[in-house]
């Protein structure tokens, strides 16, 4: 897939400092050779060498530690130099696609959507994850990683973010047909500099 070839709802200013500065992003964020905590919380709700997509993998870092814990991923990143990193650092074949690729019926057993979902335009975040619902299996796990707020705005980068409360976000996973399982709360500071407050919640298809 060209970046003319991409559907809008990509963001080009978004997608370009991606691809401006990978590099940066995974000297950041590409850090430990253990999994994090929420990592290995999604991991342990897996069933032994199940399938997982990992949506907007970045650097490919948590695809890395799925794939050497027997796991079988599907690493997925709009990034053309996103790609091209997780192959140099992390030795991982990523797919270059975006969210609107997401056209999987029952494929998978985990959706890892660590804080890339919140570069979806706003009023495409519902259909983006009733997809991710339907791609899972019945008692797939779904990992989801977004910044806390209301509304779209752009960060110091050109990035554009969507923002959510932990409410809403609930009520949009439970209208999808998952069940929230666990959540957290933090904040960090991220590329841009800025010290943003996130939310993270696991959630599992009902039948």
């Amino acid at each position: 897939m060209s970046s003319s070839d991409r559907p809008l709802n990509a963001d080009p200013k978004t997608i370009a400092v991606y691809n401006q500065k990978a590099q940066d992003y995974a000297t950041h964020f590409d850090t430990g050779t253990k999994p994090g905590a929420h990592l290995q919380r999604f991991m342990a709700a897996l069933p032994e060498g199940g399938r997982v997509l990992d949506l907007g993998c970045g650097p490919a870092r948590s695809a890395r530690h799925m794939l050497d814990a027997g796991f079988d991923v599907d690493a997925v990143d709009a990034s053309e130099a996103m790609v091209r990193v997780a192959a140099q650092i992390n030795a991982v074949t990523v797919r270059l696609g975006t969210f609107d690729d997401i056209t999987q019926v029952a494929e998978f057993d985990g959706v890892w959507a660590n804080f890339s979902l919140l570069h979806a335009p706003e009023d495409r975040l519902r259909d983006y994850i009733t997809a991710i619902a339907r791609a899972l299996r019945v008692g797939g796990i779904f990992h989801i990683g977004m910044k806390v707020g209301t509304g779209m705005a752009r960060d110091a980068l050109d990035r554009r973010y969507t923002y959510v409360t932990p409410a809403f976000l609930d009520g949009l996973l439970r209208d999808a047909g998952l069940d929230v399982t666990a959540t957290d709360e933090g904040r960090e500071v991220g590329l841009s500099g800025s010290n943003d407050p996130w939310v993270v919640k696991m959630a599992v298809k009902n039948g």
